[in-house]
């Protein structure tokens, strides 16, 4: 019981995304058939140690789990049970004396500067009103670095013509205004003007809101035509706008405002890509390199 409420909770109180309760959920329900089947532990959360919790962590990491992965669960499982200290369900919290495993830190993954020229000016996409919205998907990901979920809840009232901006609603439904360039602007008139009846910027053809597994799929694709990079989701458009920000001289203030970060050490993970950038043009150049 209190494993759902603490779900509800994340949903109405906290306002994550659809995608983080989830991950969320999946951890806490991995926990709960731990639980079960090691220690027998069903209904009294208050049962449970830290000497157990260590032991799921083991486990994981004894599978192949990556550290990241574990991570991410021992995060889930630190808000659950500050939840249920709130709730006065639990009056110790065994989380205080679990230390998460130390992951390496990867740099973010992004496309080069040419390579997203070529994806947009000469990859051909399909005619007609399919082709023209899925070009605009993998422009507006580029020139404004959202997330998938705030991309498909675009509304066309989003949108600022006259000033030039988009309003994004991103996560806790925190809103922030992104600057639009002409050329875009251009291409989203003329798309609205043409196909669109409905209040989502991005539709199918039945004019429903588009769903994420779509959207993943088409930038799955045109990723796939241009480059060689493992990973082909719509973050790795999101990782290469802040990058090419940066090295192009953006002040990381201003990435992390349009990011939507919340905090600075977010946006700072980019600066990793620079100096590599840095180290290699000096290799090249210097000639004591």
């Amino acid at each position: 019981m209190s494993k759902n409420k603490f779900i509800i909770y994340l949903s109405s109180e906290k306002r994550f995304s659809e995608h983080t309760v989830k991950s969320y959920t999946t951890d806490l329900n991995q926990f709960t058939t731990f639980l079960a089947d090691e220690f027998q532990i069903t209904d009294d959360i208050d049962e449970v140690r830290f000497q157990i919790i260590r032991t799921w962590i083991a486990s994981l990491l004894e599978k192949g789990v990556n550290p990241r992965s574990v991570n991410r669960k021992i995060s889930t499982l630190k808000s659950y049970f500050k939840f249920l200290i709130r709730e006065g369900v639990i009056v110790e919290n065994p989380m205080m004396k679990v230390v998460a495993p130390k992951s390496k830190k990867r740099l973010p993954v992004f496309i080069e500067e040419d390579q997203i020229e070529s994806l947009l000016n000469e990859v051909q996409f399909e005619g007609g009103f399919i082709g023209e919205r899925n070009k605009l998907i993998i422009e507006l990901f580029y020139v404004t670095g959202i997330r998938l979920s705030e991309l498909i809840n675009i509304k066309i009232s989003d949108i600022d013509f006259q000033n030039q901006l988009i309003k994004v609603l991103g996560k806790r439904n925190k809103e922030r205004l992104i600057p639009l360039s002409s050329s875009v602007l251009v291409g989203l008139s003329n798309f609205i003007e043409k196909n669109q009846q409905n209040q989502f910027l991005f539709t199918n053809l039945d004019g429903k809101k588009l769903y994420t597994k779509l959207v993943y799929r088409l930038v799955n694709k045109c990723i796939g035509e241009i480059s060689s990079v493992n990973k082909k989701s719509p973050h790795i458009l999101r990782h290469t706008f802040a990058t090419h920000m940066l090295n192009n001289g953006a002040d990381i203030n201003a990435i992390k405002e349009l990011l939507g970060h919340a905090n600075l050490s977010a946006t700072q993970v980019y600066t990793h890509n620079t100096i590599e950038k840095l180290k290699t043009v000096y290799k090249q150049a210097h000639p004591r390199a």
